[in-house]
């Protein structure tokens, strides 16, 4: 991985500068870029949060070997982990790599682990072309994230989507402030409930809700007939000074009750940050920025090689916490949480 982070910090030189710890000081307002917008505090605050959470650590137990594997949405993964959708290589990563070798780096890294990678969207249409390309090739293995376009473009793509070969489909709604797609002549919204729903109800794919923040927004996702949501602030990229991600997973995950699968998309960079995100009410995690520098970095190889250290790292604070398999991982195992009644994912206090 260092040689991996070393090859990435000179292809990606200008646009990310791959720190020791990726938490968005150095970057804040690089955006394009792998920044976050204005101050960067948001993408901080996703950093700051997971970094306050604490393991108890207990080593009398009888968990020696732990499962690290979930069902999630369906879908068998050897760890609770997936790929998050980010696109545009040309203008936020430098561009010393193409989308289709990134795609493919990523979602084949993915796939070969056992576990899925997701493709982005945006302008120009090489970024969702490359994705639903790889995807197909991939026979399906990957899940595509489709911005809020308003109505054609929006079932165009969700259309090419089912056609990728793909069982599920994304829309990171929190893309709907992206005021530069507009001003291209390509407009995204925010989507009313009713309108949700039918587009939801048009589409054979499982549907992901991406860029929910609170637990209002949790029920409505629910209601719309969503199968899963992505509790994200768009990586800190789209609104300056919201809540870290692990702030408000336990109450987001508590209003969802166990109806749909909940994942959790915001600072998470080792195997422990995913425990805790586990923990925190997610199913499962999303990563962003390091896959991005491992696929940059060493391609395919690049993201192997980080999966298997996010394994290794999962393993270990498994052991540690006393967690046999995914499903132990509860808020007994995080400092502070214990004994306050805390029965699980559903169950939280805000």
């Amino acid at each position: 991985m260092q040689e991996i982070r070393k090859t990435a910090r000179e292809r990606m030189k200008g646009y990310c500068r791959v720190c020791p710890v990726c938490d968005g000081r150095a970057c804040a307002g690089e955006v394009p870029g792998m920044g976050g917008i204005g101050t960067g505090a948001s993408f901080r605050a996703n950093i700051d949060a997971l970094a306050g959470v604490r393991f108890n650590m207990r080593l009398i137990h009888d968990a020696v070997e732990p499962d690290t594997r979930t069902t999630v949405m369906g879908n068998l993964l050897e760890i609770p982990v997936l790929a998050a959708p980010i696109g545009g290589v040309s203008f936020n990563m430098g561009g010393r790599i193409t989308e289709e070798e990134y795609i493919s780096a990523v979602l084949g890294g993915c796939a070969e682990k056992g576990t899925l990678g997701c493709t982005g969207d945006g302008v120009p249409p090489f970024i969702h072309e490359a994705g639903f390309s790889t995807i197909r090739t991939l026979y399906g293995k990957g899940i595509p994230f489709i911005k809020p376009w308003e109505e054609q473009e929006l079932y165009q793509k969700l259309e090419m989507a089912a056609n990728s070969g793909t069982e599920m489909a994304g829309m990171d709604i929190d893309a709907a402030g992206l005021v530069t797609l507009r001003l291209m002549g390509r407009p995204v919204s925010p989507k009313p409930l009713p309108k949700l729903r039918q587009i939801i109800e048009n589409t054979p794919l499982k549907f992901i809700l991406k860029g929910i923040m609170t637990p209002d927004q949790a029920k409505l996702a629910v209601d719309s007939g969503a199968a899963a949501i992505v509790v994200s602030n768009h990586g800190g990229r789209v609104l300056d000074h919201t809540p870290g991600v692990a702030e408000v997973l336990p109450a987001v995950s508590k209003a969802v009750n166990g109806q749909i699968a909940v994942l959790a998309d915001g600072g998470v960079r080792t195997g422990g940050d995913v425990l805790k995100m586990i923990a925190l009410g997610a199913d499962a995690a999303m990563i962003g920025r390091p896959f991005s520098v491992a696929a940059v970095g060493g391609l395919k190889e690049g993201v192997i090689s980080y999966l298997e250290t996010l394994k290794t790292e999962l393993i270990q604070a498994m052991v540690l916490t006393g967690c046999k398999d995914i499903s132990s991982a509860d808020p007994s195992i995080l400092y502070g949480f214990e004994g306050k009644g805390f029965e699980g994912k559903g169950d939280f206090a805000s």
